[in-house]
């Protein structure tokens, strides 16, 4: 799992920003290693966050992210009616499946992200409140946007993994690697 994300090569912005995007999906990939399901769904602290319902939430949301840039609507229309729901898995979904659905949708973001003509492309804001009418962003913004929240959830999963069992994200790398930092 990138711990590290080197230089671009030289006008790489894309290759860049993904790297970053990608190193933050690490840090939430990291704090699951080693759980059960049901360590994984418990909320150690006052927050009603879990590991497992984060993962489901930062799958979720860029998928629909990706989605809103391409004009289709995200898989799972959210509310606030339902918006509790992205943060715990259901029956059926497991850590596993979900792992298995944001590789996908992470590969889906990367084709896209290289795809589009340029980064300075927009695309149309949803129509929600807390955006600003008729609001338009760029590739740039796009790709910014999911560094930032993969990013503060990546923090959030630091900090109920140490809650859950005194694991730190470079304990759970050397326990990966099987090695030991020194």
């Amino acid at each position: 799992m990138v711990t590290h994300v080197r230089a671009e090569e030289q006008g790489d912005e894309r290759g860049a920003l993904l790297a970053f995007i990608e190193e933050q999906r690490g840090g939430i990939r990291r704090s699951l290693l080693g759980l059960t399901e049901e360590q994984a769904a418990s909320r150690p602290s006052a927050s009603e966050l879990s590991l497992s319902g984060l993962l489901k939430h930062v799958a979720e949301v860029e998928q629909g992210w990706i989605a809103r840039a391409k004009g289709e609507p995200p898989a799972v229309a959210r509310d606030e009616s339902n918006w509790h729901e992205c943060f715990v898995l259901a029956d059926g979904e497991t850590v596993a499946s979900q792992l298995a659905y944001w590789e996908k949708v992470a590969a889906e973001t990367e084709a896209f992200l290289r795809s589009v003509p340029s980064l300075d492309d927009t695309f149309a804001l949803p129509p929600d409140p807390w955006f600003p009418p008729e609001g338009r962003v760029s590739m740039r913004w796009l790709a910014l946007h999911l560094i930032r929240e993969t990013a503060r959830h990546a923090g959030h999963a630091d900090i109920i993994r140490e809650s859950l069992d005194g694991k730190t994200a470079f304990e759970l790398v050397a326990q990966e690697q099987g090695s030991s930092w020194g």
